[in-house]
């Protein structure tokens, strides 16, 4: 086992790391080897811990590096989780109806799902401006699945032009008897 401390007195943070390499993952995988790091951030009146599991071998020079990048896979992780529970994609209901796979099913179609809007995010000016107008995605999306209630469009294209131009209803024909 390594100890190791790094001081950041311009920040008032102190990082400590314990870390050992080539050890087993667990007792029943004894040829697995892996490299284990613990850290803890002191600063500002409170104490962090954080742990992970690597196959990169860890020494005095890399921890620090390793440490920021676990970190930010983590906040990556942790929004992208935070945004399919709570904008629009109910990733928290359980979809475990059904006998075979249906919840591994619909946990794919959401990522799926995820993956196109994230794509429109990017590349789509149309959807930028729909979003940017709604102001919320999860206000996007309810607006999204109000018109899919009722209307047909031809493309994602129409849909998002419906929601930025308008949508004008088309008013019912009415014909009375006269009789």
């Amino acid at each position: 086992m390594t100890y190791y401390e790094r001081h950041d007195r311009a920040a008032g943070v102190v990082h400590r790391f314990r870390f050992v390499n080539d050890i087993p993952l667990n007792a029943s995988n004894p040829d697995v080897q892996v490299n284990f790091i613990e850290y803890w951030e002191h600063g500002d009146g409170k104490l962090q811990h954080f742990s992970w599991v690597t196959d990169l071998r860890v020494n005095k020079r890399n921890v620090y590096r390793l440490m920021q990048g676990g970190r930010a896979r983590w906040k990556i992780e942790n929004e992208t989780f935070n945004t399919l529970k709570n904008q629009g994609y109910n990733f928290e209901h359980n979809y475990g109806h059904g006998t075979k796979n249906l919840s591994v099913v619909f946990a794919m179609l959401m990522m799926l799902a995820f993956l196109v809007d994230q794509t429109q995010q990017l590349c789509c000016a149309l959807f930028q401006a729909v979003w940017a107008k709604l102001g919320s995605k999860r206000r996007l999306w309810e607006r999204m699945r109000a018109l899919f209630y009722d209307y047909a469009f031809a493309s994602m294209r129409q849909l998002f032009e419906a929601l930025w131009y308008g949508f004008k209803k088309s008013s019912p024909i009415v014909t009375l008897d006269s009789s």
